[in-house]
């Protein structure tokens, strides 16, 4: 077995299994997302960045830095939302501790009961104060995500989704929480954890929650967020800073040590041959360079056989002595932790050198029209594991129509991705748990309701995912590419195995 260990980078520790091919690819100066000018992505219909951010009005107005109105969004659903899938999270199993396994097996329908535009009710407004954020007419949240940097727009759709669930809620909800409409105050964290920090730093003072944000270096704004109290419901964490954080959650909830025990599974029972030749390659960058190491770890507690293990650094163009490697230690499964230019890449040079392996897997930021326009022919057979309802299979929820449907009307033309969903899940996460608290609603009242969220689907969105212990969701499933385009494979049901903890 040939292994070739990168060295950890401790500053950037500890990422998901999950945002560590985002964070990676921001490293790799990958081109994901749009190319738009920064000054014009922070809003829908006009406006540019200011230093404190831009903000988004009710019913979808967009209000300028300086409280001028800009433009406006078009707030109807575009037609019927359609019928609702059936809830199901499946079978589950307890967390494993140490390098070993755990769970059981199980499964569950990958639907929900569907989303709704129907009002969201709200608890007594009995009592209910003003505070950092709330005037008498809106409370107003922030998101800050990447939108300039090294890689332009690379979570661009984060806050898109945010912006879009802005124009939804007020349109849908006239009467607001407690009689208060959202507004949205967008800032842009530039791939950089100096300006993540500065952002929080005017969140702390003007926002009342934070919303949706998805930065690939979020550790700037963690202690901030801590020390000014502030509630941060993240697309999801990245940073061991910022999962550590006491106010900080994330919609996605993954701890970078933990694997879903799902994806061996899957893997063992499709590809039993390939299970026992396999191949991990990964990014030599950050978080890519951790868990590139840690989930063969899990994978192999789980009962596969790693062949190959090897690290690739961010700015080697040149991957045909990788599949070289990967055909002389007679790897036929490849896993690969990176970007989406990265998972081009290798799999057309895998196709170039005439090398096909049983399998090819990547994560969910690879579930993209961007990967199979780039790699053509050679994507397809490509796996991914994912662990929400794939956008092909829109008809069977309503709640990702309704992200769908405001993303198109908030910005027409904008592309939905893993982010953005999960965005748009953290802005629904975050009225739900507002709402109920009603005339209590505070920052501390706020951050102790999210410490009790447990299993939250977002209405059948995506798998149960535990929000407020903070441990990766053990529910998954699996898509391919076929005849260029995503399809389910092993059924469209999500499998729940547990998971396994490493160090």
């Amino acid at each position: 077995m040939t292994v070739v260990r990168s060295p950890r980078f401790a500053t950037r520790a500890r990422r998901t299994s999950l945002t560590i091919a985002a964070a990676g690819m921001a490293l790799a100066l990958a081109a994901c997302g749009s190319q738009l000018d920064p000054n014009e992505v922070a809003v829908a219909g006009g406006g540019t960045v200011g230093s404190g951010g831009v903000v988004v009005g009710a019913d979808g107005e967009v209000i300028s830095a300086d409280g001028g109105t800009t433009g406006s969004v078009d707030g109807s659903t575009g037609g019927d939302t359609g019928s609702s899938g059936s809830d199901s999270s499946g079978g589950s199993g307890s967390s494993g501790s140490g390098s070993g396994s755990s769970g059981g097996s199980g499964s569950g329908s990958s639907g929900g009961d569907g989303g709704t535009d129907e009002p969201i009710p709200t608890g007594s407004c009995d009592g209910f104060k003003n505070s950092t954020g709330i005037s008498n007419d809106t409370i107003t949240i922030g998101n800050a995500s990447d939108i300039s940097g090294p890689v332009p727009g690379l979570f661009e759709s984060a806050q898109d989704a945010v912006k879009a669930f802005v124009a939804y809620y007020n349109r849908s909800n006239p009467d607001g929480i407690c009689g208060r409409s959202l507004a949205l105050k967008n800032y842009d964290s530039r791939t950089d954890a100096s300006a993540d920090q500065r952002n929080y730093v005017d969140m702390c003072d003007n926002v009342f929650a934070a919303v949706g944000s998805m930065s690939a270096f979020d550790s700037g704004g963690a202690k901030t967020a801590a020390d000014c109290g502030l509630p941060d419901i993240r697309s999801t964490a990245v940073t061991g800073a910022r999962s550590s954080c006491d106010t900080c959650f994330g919609a996605q909830s993954t701890v970078a040590n933990q694997f879903q025990n799902a994806v061996p599974d899957f893997l063992k029972k499709t590809f039993p041959e390939a299970a026992q030749n396999a191949a991990m390659v990964y990014l030599n960058a950050g978080a890519a360079g951790e868990n590139g190491q840690l989930q063969p770890k899990a994978m192999k507690a789980r009962g596969m056989k790693f062949v190959y293990e090897q690290s690739v650094d961010t700015a080697e163009f040149n991957y045909a002595p990788y599949v070289q490697g990967l055909k002389n230690n007679g790897a036929r499964h490849v896993q690969f932790l990176g970007g989406i230019p990265q998972y081009v890449r290798l799999a057309q040079t895998m196709e170039q050198q005439g090398y096909k392996p049983d399998v090819y897997v990547v994560d969910p930021t690879a579930y993209h029209p961007d990967y199979i326009k780039g790699a053509g022919s050679a994507a397809e057979g490509t796996v991914a594991f994912i662990n929400f309802v794939p956008f092909e299979e829109a008809a069977s929820n309503t709640e990702m129509q309704l992200y769908l449907q405001w993303l198109q009307q908030t910005k027409p033309g904008a592309t939905p991705d893993f982010f953005g969903l999960f965005a748009w899940s953290a802005a629904r996460l975050f009225v739900e748990q507002a709402s109920k608290l009603g005339g209590k609603l505070t920052r501390p009242a706020l951050v102790q309701a999210m410490r009790g969220v447990t299993k939250w689907t977002a209405n059948g969105m995506h798998s149960p995912q535990e929000v407020g212990p903070k441990r990766t969701g053990e529910c998954w499933r699996f898509v391919e590419v076929k005849g260029g385009k995503w399809v389910p494979i092993g059924g469209t049901k999500y499998t729940c195995a547990g998971i396994t903890e490493v160090s």
